[in-house]
């Protein structure tokens, strides 16, 4: 296994930062670390690249214990933290080569070129990094942690403050990162992970709530959603006293989200409710299960 995380514990006075977790994330796999603010996420990469120590448990990188050999672990990692640690008054390859003296890199300039190449940075990298749009300092983020052609890598929140089209082009690097390369990420934004990952994991309070496909987690939840359109005014307690409905939602003046756990039923129930309350249904669809409904179910609460 690339990471294997068995039973961490981080505690903060009397408060379980990370409440004995245990995960493994195998060699080639991109797994979405997902969780509300505050769940632990943050704190548990911190501790699997070696920043933080846990209080009890083991942590493992490429079978390589972190507690004892901090050096030869972080040698197999690249790491992206939330808050990108960038020097502004430098220049892209300036900032690179500081880094690759770091890392003790043989052929530094030839490496620069490579990942400078694979991260998208060439149109920039005359540039000071302060110079950068968010996007393209998050490149040079993402450079930095390869530049030592890690075997495993762990970005923390890698598309925050990304404007739509940045998303989509970090999205990409990632995607052809992860061909060869095990990646660990946490994000806010759940299409993201629909698009890069098949596994998540997630945690809420400290501890492991889910861990397992995308789709093993749509199949596992019983309950879809009928969208409706009204062309009338109805009242959300019309609605939630009609057989079948779990919960509802108002998506604008005349339309509604009704969860049910037979949507088939639920919209033989509709027909009748138009008809007794004599209003007119002018849409009428079934919704298939997203991730962020299951995310609400499973921490409760939306992302």
């Amino acid at each position: 296994m690339s990471i294997k995380v068995d039973h961490i514990l981080k505690q903060y006075g009397d408060q379980k930062a990370v409440d004995h977790i245990s995960f493994e994330v195998g060699a080639g796999e991109i797994v979405g670390f997902l969780g509300p603010n505050g769940a632990g996420k943050s704190t548990t990469m911190k501790m699997i690249t070696g920043f933080l120590r846990p209080d009890k448990g083991r942590i493992e990188v490429c079978g390589i214990p972190v507690e004892g050999e901090a050096i030869a672990t972080k040698k197999k990692i690249g790491y992206l933290p939330e808050l990108n640690p960038l020097y502004h008054e430098m220049y892209v390859r300036e900032y690179l080569g500081m880094m690759a003296g770091l890392h003790k890199i043989t052929a530094p300039a030839e490496r620069i070129e490579a990942v400078i190449n694979l991260t998208g940075l060439t149109p920039e990298s005359h540039k000071e990094i302060g110079q950068l749009s968010k996007g393209y300092k998050q490149r040079v983020g993402l450079a930095a942690a390869l530049l030592h052609d890690p075997e495993v890598l762990i970005l923390d929140e890698p598309t925050t403050g990304l404007d739509p089209n940045q998303i989509v082009e970090i999205r990409e690097v990632i995607r052809s990162l992860g061909k060869n390369k095990t990646i660990l990420f946490s994000t806010h934004i759940l299409q993201e992970v629909e698009a890069l990952c098949e596994r998540v994991i997630v945690v809420n309070k400290g501890k492991i709530v889910a861990d397992d496909s995308i789709s093993n987690l749509k199949k596992q939840q019983t309950s879809s959603s009928i969208r409706v359109g009204f062309r009338e005014e109805v009242s959300k307690e019309a609605l939630s006293a009609i057989a079948g409905v779990r919960a509802v939602l108002q998506l604008g003046a005349m339309e509604w989200e009704l969860e049910t756990t037979d949507p088939d039923a639920l919209g033989k129930e509709l027909m009748g409710f138009a008809l007794q309350h004599n209003v007119n249904i002018v849409s009428l669809h079934t919704q298939a299960r997203r991730l962020e409904d299951i995310f609400r179910d499973l921490t409760g609460e939306a992302i």
